[in-house]
Formats: C-alpha cells, sequence, structure tokens
C-alpha cells in the first residue's frame, strides 16, 4: 500500500519555491507529522528550523486544536514570532492552509476543511461518539448541516473542542484557558476561529463554563442557572437536533416526581455519559412514558442497551425509531452495524440500502456496506463503496481500511 503522505508532495521540477526561506512550526499539524513537514520544506528549497529566531522568516501554526501548551499557555513559538514581528523583523505567521496552498498543494487542503460526520470524526480524533454529541449539545461545537438528523461538523472546531476539554481534563484552569484565548486574539486574530454563540468564562471552582443560546453550561453538559439569559425570540429552533437545549435537571435533593419528559431525557443523556448505564437506561424509559413517540428517546435507549450488551434490545429499539421516522438516517445506519455485529449480513445490507436511498453521500454508510458485502462474498461490489467512501475521506484509519481493499491501479 503506498505511503499517503507521499501523494501530497508535488514533484519539483521548477525553482524551489521556499529558496531562502526559514520556516518553523508551531501547534499541531493537521495533514501531516511535523518530521514531515520539516522534510517538505528542505525539498522546496528552504530550512527548517527546530525554534523561532530573527533569521525565521515563517511560521506555519497547526490547524489541529488550539496553539496551546500542555500547560495552557499560548504558543511559546508564536509569542517569539509576534514579538519579532513587532520589532520590524520579516517574519510571517501563516495558517497551515495558507502554507500548503503556497506549496500548491490543493487536493490537503480541501481535506483540511471537508466536513465530517460524528462516527469519522473519533476515528481522526480518538475520542467516542458520546463526547462529540456532549460537546454539540453544550454548545462547544455546533453542526455546520445536518442530513435527516445525521450531524456534520469542521474538522478545525471538534478539534479544538478536544484540545480545550483534554487542557481541562488535565487540570488546567478556566481562567488560565480564557485568558491564552484572549491572548491568542492579540498575537495573531486569524489564528483563532469564531466559536459562533460561544463565550469562554470563567468559575472560581476553576471548571470550563461556555455560553451558548440558552444561558450558562460546563463542558460536561450540566447546565447552571443564569441571572441575565437571552431573549425567547433568539433562541434555536432546530427539530433535527440529535440532542436538543433543554433545561438540565438541578443535581441534588430535587423532587424529581414532577419532573418533565425533557428533564427525564437529558438525565437519561448525563447518566450515559458518566457510565451509569442501568440509571440512564431508567431515565430514558421514563421519558418514554411521557412521550413513547420521540424516535429520539428510543435512539439513545438503543445506544444504551448496545453499551449494556444487549444487541436484540438495542437492535428492537433501532426499529422502533425508524418506525417512527423513516427518514432517521443515524438510526439506519446504527441498525446496519448491530444487525452485521449478530451476524445479520442480509438484514445490515436492508439497512444500509436504506439509508443511502435518504442520503448516497453518506461516508460513512458506504464504509460500512462494503465491509457487509465483503463478508457476503462480494468483493467487486464492495469496492465500489470502498472507492466512494475514498471520495470524502483520505486522511483517517478508515480510509487507511479502505485502500486496503481498492487495487493499486484503481487509485
Amino acid at each position: 500500500m503506498p505511503d499517503p503522505s507521499a501523494e501530497v508532495v508535488p514533484s519539483l521540477q521548477s525553482s524551489p519555491i521556499l529558496s531562502g526561506e526559514r520556516v518553523a512550526f508551531t501547534g499541531t499539524l493537521a495533514s501531516m507529522t511535523h518530521r514531515q513537514a520539516m522534510e517538505m520544506v528542505e525539498q522546496h528549497g528552504g530550512t527548517a528550523m527546530q525554534h523561532v529566531g530573527q533569521q525565521t522568516s515563517i511560521l506555519v501554526v497547526g490547524e489541529e486544536g488550539w496553539p496551546l501548551e500542555p500547560d495552557g499557555l499560548p504558543s511559546v513559538k508564536l509569542e517569539q514570532a509576534r514579538q519579532l514581528h513587532d520589532k520590524g523583523e520579516p517574519i510571517r505567521i501563516v495558517s497551515e492552509s495558507e502554507w500548503l496552498k503556497l506549496l500548491g498543494i490543493e487536493p490537503v487542503e480541501r481535506k483540511t476543511h471537508q466536513l465530517y460526520t460524528p462516527a469519522m470524526l473519533c476515528q481522526l480524533l480518538n475520542v467516542s461518539v458520546h463526547d462529540i454529541r456532549r460537546w454539540e449539545r453544550a454548545g462547544l461545537i455546533t453542526s455546520v448541516k445536518k442530513v435527516y438528523r445525521l450531524p456534520y461538523f469542521d474538522f478545525e472546531e471538534v478539534a479544538n473542542a478536544r484540545r480545550l476539554s483534554k487542557l481541562a481534563a488535565s487540570g488546567v484552569r478556566s481562567e488560565q484557558i480564557a485568558a491564552s484565548l484572549q491572548r491568542l486574539h492579540t498575537l495573531w486574530p486569524d489564528v483563532v476561529k469564531p466559536l459562533a454563540q460561544l463565550e469562554v468564562m470563567s468559575r472560581g471552582m476553576g471548571g470550563l463554563v461556555f455560553r451558548d443560546d440558552s444561558g450558562l453550561v460546563e463542558t460536561t453538559g450540566q447546565r447552571i442557572f443564569d441571572f441575565d439569559p437571552p431573549s425567547p425570540e433568539d433562541e434555536p429552533s432546530d427539530e433535527h437536533s440529535i440532542l436538543p437545549l433543554h433545561p438540565a435537571p438541578v443535581v441534588g435533593n430535587v423532587d424529581r416526581q414532577h419532573w418533565t419528559v425533557d428533564e427525564w431525557f437529558y438525565e437519561g443523556c448525563r447518566l450515559a455519559e458518566a457510565n451509569e448505564l442501568e440509571s440512564a437506561l431508567e431515565a430514558m424509559r421514563m421519558a418514554t412514558i411521557g412521550e413513547s413517540n420521540n424516535p429520539l428517546f428510543h435512539f439513545h435507549i438503543a445506544d444504551v442497551l448496545y453499551r449494556l450488551k444487549k444487541p436484540d434490545g438495542a437492535i428492537e429499539r433501532y426499529y422502533m425509531a425508524v418506525e417512527i421516522d423513516h427518514d432517521f438516517l443515524e438510526a439506519w445506519t446504527q441498525l446496519g452495524c448491530v444487525l452485521s455485529e449478530i451476524g445479520d449480513l442480509a438484514g445490515a445490507q436492508a439497512a444500509f440500502q436504506i439509508a443511502l436511498d435518504l442520503h448516497p453521500d453518506c461516508p460513512e454508510v458506504h464504509f460500512h456496506l462494503a465491509g457487509v458485502l465483503e463478508q457476503l462474498g462480494q468483493p467487486e461490489a464492495a469496492v465500489q463503496h470502498w472507492r466512494r467512501y475514498l471520495d470524502f475521506d483520505d486522511r483517517g484509519p478508515w480510509a487507511e481500511i479502505a485502500r486496503e481493499h481498492v487495487s493499486p491501479d484503481a487509485q
């Protein structure tokens, strides 16, 4: 199998593009490792530098997450580059995409800014679907679009969310993170992509809090009371949301006898994220007692049952979700995956085909259907779906698997 990184290096037939340039890198690169980037600098006639100094002419800022150090402080190299720039030194600070464009590597730039489903992001960023849904519910990330309830996200935004969450989990106080984000705006405004509807705030207890259209919420998803909520006409309405924003039940001595359907559902999601699966199941069932025809409730109950190693129960709930809402794309996809796991390949194929009938450009469905067709002894049909998946993704682990099933001359 060819090395994917080799595909992004164009042939050097003209004068070196980076002749005379001294290039350094900071932050995590989304398209390659730092070592590969430094080799590319040398191949294009430039000099790669480990550190930023007066001789540095270009600092490239990586696009996978905020350029923050492990202690939460802004990138040291970015600080140094800004100081040199302010002193009149001819140093340019450019984004990873701008650097790739300078080298004429358009395909990588396009892939860097494509949209991803939660399942694809799980593979690329090594996070769970539950993290992505929690971040979405908390307002930390916002889907760019939804197709039959399936959200698509911008890679950079989710990578930033993962970076912030890791810093918070490692003990970096929210005051430091908030101050660092403000400092990044000062160092280079272009490096910080505005997070729509969000405001990073500090709390005395050291937890990260974000503002969304419904008020204040912690990164755990726990909503807290705000004495200055947004006006009702500003509140969002998205009937396709997988996890709609609802006020969370207050944790503590609370009379749950009068909880609403939405409060029970939110509590079930919270418990599921905390891996308290039996309690989560009971809370979600309480929600269905009040609203039995809500496909979202059945979808999330199915997810909990699957995690409890009860695939038959999960399958039944997925079927209930699609019976209520035939166009529930993610429910059809999950149903196909579970059916495949228990060996019902024909059922899985049928579920995936229905999903593709709804959304022919859904990458993960092509990936899963290809795997089922391979098991059914239909490699020629499977190859068509492996290729379709590679049309949407050529970076992550799933892309590597897809390449292994596509002949070299077909790539």
